[in-house]
């Protein structure tokens, strides 16, 4: 989710992104969603995005929090990435 908010989004965006950027693996219910954004909003890891014009619309963004809990997720799927391909390729000593 919160790749969908590098840039400011709203629900239904948010929600739109994830499932065509699964290809329709990922489809999250609204309450799914909203539940999500409340807890990343506690945990500072997006913000409202200030750019409420349209109050049915509000919009979120990442945080320099958030920005940093991706970089950590994106280095914690390539050690496993890497991990899994020594080992179906059978490289891997044990």
């Amino acid at each position: 989710m919160l790749l969908a908010v590098y840039t400011p989004n709203h629900g239904y965006g948010i929600m739109q992104f994830i499932e065509n950027e699964t290809n329709g693996r990922v489809v999250l219910g609204a309450g799914t969603l909203y539940g999500a954004i409340n807890t990343l909003v506690k945990k500072k890891w997006i913000a409202p995005s200030g750019n409420e014009f349209d109050s049915k619309k509000k919009e979120y963004v990442i945080t320099v929090l958030g920005k940093q809990k991706a970089e950590e997720e994106l280095k914690r799927i390539v050690e496993v990435w890497k991990l899994a391909s020594t080992i179906i390729k059978g490289d891997r000593i044990t």
